[in-house]
């Protein structure tokens, strides 16, 4: 009876000692099946974390455009594919990448959206949302949950449009401020986005909606945007808008609660990693076909710098900018000219503080000028200033009679300056007029000289008629 305890208790003991030794011979099956699929997932992962980073690698080992220029300062190298840091008083273009390949512009499309807007109509005007506005939305589109039928203000609805980056209130002000005040709709509104850019001197953009979502229609530069950055920041409101971190939009007709939302733009926040003592002002964008985008305005107390980065990573788009900005800082400098220019040609100029920023150490004597007629007012014109063909400043000035006359009559060249003849208000409209100018002339010189050869031989062959006919007549003379 004993030993058949023992032999008992043996076969137990055996028992539990196999059994751990099965599951734990299952276990590494089981953790085997999960650790393939989750193989599976990182290779997806590590491919594209290899594609992205070789993407990055060789836009960073792009060099910026500028860089090439003679004698011009050695800017930092950005991961951004394209950039651009522009003075936004006069134009001069001091750092560029790719600045006028086009790009998908993302949520910085509002800054366009929000100038037309503020050049358009009031700040007391009323938004009222539509189905329209709200529809289109997806669930992770940045919004802050507006209603059809709901109603705010043109200024409640301006935060919500560059600190929220909401895309059903951008619709919205589009739809509203295109009915109140464009003779229209949404789609007025939108043509005169296109107008407007066309007007700052936009020459890559095209817009077909107001809040940035991705379309393949819709798409910018750096170059513009910086155009378009300094003219929204000359907007007082815009401004004023742009300096609050948080804001908050009260009970409105169909919501009992307060809407609060903050600042996207990390370069604005003091307690940000990313903060920048001279930043002004901006708008963040993404979407995945535009990846990180970001407009930036800057004031040291003595220039004020619009930066944009397209098509960059996260937030290496702030440590771009940032290295942009230092860059102008430290390398460039303000020069007056009003006094130096010729009193014979230029009567006065609309801005006595006019100037160009020049790479320190660069005399005015290195940049050259092009002098352009403008329909701004009875002889009106324009100074283009450059500096190795690059642009470093332009004045709007009150010409002389004299001179005025010699722009219109085509004999500016002679005076050693490139200077033609433009209705527009930008050097490309001014080039584009002149170009087709002479195209005219020699169209008219072909027809004139057809002309003159036509008559002539209509001439030739009257005087032979003529002729023949004499000739006719004094024979029959002579027979009778």
């Amino acid at each position: 009876m004993r030993l058949k305890c023992i032999i008992l208790m043996l076969i137990l003991s055996a028992a539990m000692l196999f059994k751990p030794v099965e599951v734990l011979a299952q276990e590494p099956d089981q953790q085997g099946t999960v650790s393939e699929e989750k193989t599976q997932e990182e290779k997806e992962a590590e491919e594209q974390a290899k594609k992205e980073a070789k993407e990055k690698a060789d836009s960073y080992d792009r060099q910026p455009d500028t860089n090439n220029l003679k004698d011009w300062p050695k800017g930092p190298q950005v991961y951004a594919d394209s950039a651009v840091v522009m003075d936004m008083e006069s134009g001069a273009i001091l750092y560029a990448k790719q600045a006028d390949k086009k790009h998908f512009p993302a949520s910085i499309t509002k800054l366009m959206t929000t100038l037309v807007a503020l050049e358009n109509a009031e700040l007391t005007d009323k938004v009222t949302f539509t189905e329209d506005s709200v529809s289109f939305l997806e669930w992770d589109d940045a919004q802050i949950g507006m209603k059809p039928r709901e109603e705010i203000s043109l200024k409640d609805a301006l935060y919500g449009v560059l600190l929220a980056s909401a895309n059903e209130v951008s619709h919205a002000v589009a739809e509203n401020v295109g009915a109140q005040h464009l003779g229209g709709d949404y789609d007025s509104f939108i043509a005169q986005m296109n107008k407007r850019a066309e007007e700052l001197g936009c020459t890559n953009s095209h817009w077909v909606n107001a809040n940035g979502l991705h379309d393949e229609e819709h798409y910018t530069t750096a170059h513009d945007m910086a155009l378009i950055a300094s003219a929204v920041y000359q907007q007082e409101e815009f401004r004023k808008i742009e300096e609050s971190l948080e804001y908050k939009i009260g009970f409105t007709n169909l919501t009992k609660e307060e809407r609060v939302f903050q600042q996207n733009h990390k370069m604005l926040w003091p307690e940000s990693e990313y903060y920048y003592e001279y930043c002004k002002g901006g708008k963040t964008g993404y979407t995945d076909q535009a990846k990180t985008t970001l407009v930036t305005m800057a004031d040291n107390g003595n220039m004020h710098l619009a930066a944009v980065v397209l098509y960059d990573y996260g937030v290496d788009a702030y440590q771009d900018t940032r290295a942009m900005f230092d860059y102008v800082f430290q390398n460039f400098e303000k020069v007056p000219v009003s006094e130096t220019e010729n009193t014979d040609e230029i009567v006065s100029f609309q801005n006595n503080d006019a100037y160009v920023v020049l790479p320190k150490g660069t005399e005015l004597s290195q940049v050259d000028r092009e002098v352009i007629l403008t329909d701004q007012g009875i002889r009106s014109g324009r100074i283009i200033y450059t500096c190795r063909d690059q642009v470093v400043g332009n004045a709007d000035v009150s010409l002389s009679e004299e001179y005025y006359q010699k722009l219109l009559g085509g004999d500016a060249a002679k005076s050693g300056s490139k200077e033609i003849e433009n209705n527009g208000s930008t050097p490309q409209d001014a080039e584009k007029d002149a170009n087709q100018t002479k195209d005219l002339k020699k169209e008219n010189n072909k027809d004139i000289k057809l002309v003159i050869g036509i008559s002539a031989a209509a001439i030739f062959l009257a005087i032979v008629i003529i002729s023949i006919a004499d000739s006719k007549k004094r024979r029959k003379r002579r027979r009778k």
